[in-house]
């Protein structure tokens, strides 16, 4: 039998992340669960969910704060995993304007906490959330992940975008596969309180009045929270890739080359990318071999070919 993959997941007592540890720990991962506990909002809710992931023998959860580097070390180094999903964070756009030291603690400070982990450890694949708030200003929809988005409106979603700059960053600079998630207003069971699905349905049922900002004119994409777990979990498996064809060699051969760095020649170019969207449209063709597949079968043919 093999061994479960093992997740380290932040903040699973939180409403999103308990769903993502649920599904995981379904389809046999190894589960490690890290979460402050504030009090942000209800904590007997936060801790409801601990307690039902933990009637599943491949989870095991900590109560400690993203800020304390030395305990989130302590917990990472000892699980060792091999996929790290950042999903913990100071929520909420107007709790913000409130005490915006709390999204600097936790969001900047915490966040560097975790990606230096995950540098330390090579995980497999970094994931982390980040939010539609991001957009701020931007009034070009729908959004996409390729539009400019440096107009924040909140010490929320500049702490957010924050963590995008510095995703890519070490993204960068230790070769770290990190993915970011854009999450627009998710909802379903086991909610947060201060979402507003959650403050109609209460009050509603209650008889009180229901607050509307911006008399009713406000919108939204929801995502449900199934849906939004499911599509972590598909992209747990695809890191994204830089290719470097001597790594890849080097890996396919199990020998290390001898590097001689030099000067680009003259007349040469940095990079080259192709789009074979046209190829696509024209044919209905679009390459498939993978950049690793065919350097073995490469490798394959040299050593078969001139018997090495």
């Amino acid at each position: 039998m093999s061994e479960a993959r093992r997740v380290l997941i932040t903040g699973t007592a939180g409403f999103i992340s308990y769903h993502l540890a649920q599904l995981l720990l379904g389809q046999g991962f190894a589960v490690c669960g890290y979460d402050g506990m504030t009090d942000y909002y209800d904590v007997n809710l936060k801790r409801r969910r601990h307690q039902m992931l933990l009637q599943n023998a491949r989870f095991n959860a900590f109560e400690e704060m993203l800020e304390d580097e030395e305990k989130l070390w302590k917990v990472a180094q000892e699980f060792d995993p091999q996929i790290i999903i950042h999903l913990a964070a100071q929520a909420g756009v107007r709790y913000s304007l409130e005490n915006p030291r709390a999204y600097i603690d936790s969001n900047v400070v915490g966040t560097l906490n975790v990606m230096e982990a995950a540098r330390k450890l090579k995980v497999e694949h970094l994931l982390m959330a980040s939010t539609s708030s991001v957009y701020g200003a931007n009034e070009d929809m729908p959004f996409t992940e390729t539009e400019k988005a440096d107009t924040q409106l909140t010490i929320y979603a500049a702490t957010k975008k924050a963590n995008e700059n510095m995703g890519h960053a070490y993204a960068h600079l230790w070769n770290l596969p990190t993915t970011m998630f854009r999450f627009f207003t998710v909802y379903g069971p086991w909610g947060r309180p201060d979402m507003a699905l959650f403050k109609f349905v209460d009050a509603i049922l209650e008889g009180r009045e229901i607050d509307i900002y911006n008399h009713g004119e406000m919108y939204r994409d929801f995502t449900y929270v199934t849906d939004l777990v499911r599509a972590i979990r598909l992209m747990i498996d695809v890191p994204p890739f830089r290719p470097e064809s001597a790594e890849a060699i080097e890996a396919e051969l199990g020998v290390k080359a001898k590097r001689n760095l030099m000067e680009m020649q003259p007349g040469d170019v940095p990079a080259t990318w192709a789009d074979a969207s046209l190829l696509q449209r024209l044919t209905g063709y679009r390459p498939q071999t993978d950049y690793r597949d065919g350097i073995a079968q490469f490798v394959a043919w040299f050593r078969d070919y001139y018997g090495e």
